[in-house]
């Protein structure tokens, strides 16, 4: 059951946490706001090869909210991708895991991302080519809630209904903060869940740090016909971490060397 991959959770937060520490930079508030989510995709959903990561029968993950990669990157490494010890040049200079996915410098990574609101678009051009190729292979999209505000995501969204492409899934990781503040202040997207709906999705609206919940909605996305699915997860900025949570002061600021240690024994002790 997923509730089993709480221990891994924890570890995967506390790796955010150190190597942002340790790059001196990164995005901490959206990263832990999605790692339950990626953890569960990468465990129970996602058909992927890490010794084969370009194989072509693989599914396909795009993170949209790019600038969350240290939670991509954590799972990754925990899947055997790349040497854990790799985690710790994160946005160093010449390391392959920068501050935003980079296609062609670290296999695994299916499109650069970080300029928010591309990422269902390139999905979509995904979705279509698997069904053409009739190979079964299904696209998952994980976006942000600041980048809903972006006119491309909506275009992207009608295109989809319109082609009934039922093998791709959005998960909105809607933690309600961006950097400039609450999403609800800044450019309000609710009611959420029912504009998606109103566009030919099938959506549902879960807690986004229910692993169960998780694991719930994507497998009944897989079961829809006919229509794209796109799940709701409202989660917590910073989840996890006391000080963090639901302060958008942490959306892309480092821990110093006191806040590490205090991140830390929260999360391995919570």
């Amino acid at each position: 059951m997923p509730t089993q991959l709480l221990p891994l959770t924890k570890a995967l937060r506390a790796d955010i946490i150190r190597m942002i520490a340790a790059a001196g930079s990164g995005h901490p508030g959206g990263s832990l706001s999605v790692i339950d989510i990626l953890t569960v995709l990468y465990d129970k959903h996602l058909r992927h090869d890490p010794q084969r990561p370009d194989r072509p029968q693989r599914d396909r993950l795009i993170l949209s909210k790019g600038h969350a990669c240290p939670a991509l990157y954590a799972v990754m490494a925990q899947r055997g991708f790349f040497p854990k010890e790799e985690l710790m040049t994160l946005r160093k200079l010449g390391s392959r895991l920068q501050g935003h996915p980079e296609r062609h410098r670290l296999p695994g990574i299916e499109a650069a991302t970080g300029s928010l609101g591309q990422g269902l678009s390139i999905g979509l051009g995904m979705a279509l080519a698997a069904r053409l190729d009739q190979t079964g292979q299904r696209v998952y999209v994980v976006a942000g809630d600041g980048e809903m505000q972006e006119g491309q995501v909506w275009e992207a969204l009608m295109a989809a209904a319109k082609f009934k492409l039922d093998n791709l899934t959005v998960i909105v990781d809607h933690n309600n903060g961006q950097i400039d503040g609450h999403v609800d202040e800044v450019m309000p997207i609710d009611p959420l869940a029912e504009k998606l709906k109103s566009f030919g999705w099938e959506t549902r609206t879960i807690d986004g740090h229910d692993l169960d919940a998780i694991d719930a909605a994507l497998s009944a996305a897989k079961a829809v016909k006919d229509k794209p699915q796109a799940i709701v997860a409202k989660t917590v900025k910073g989840k996890g971490v006391s000080f963090m949570e639901d302060n958008v002061a942490w959306h892309g600021k480092a821990p110093n060397r006191e806040e590490t240690e205090k991140a830390l024994k929260e999360i391995l002790n919570g």
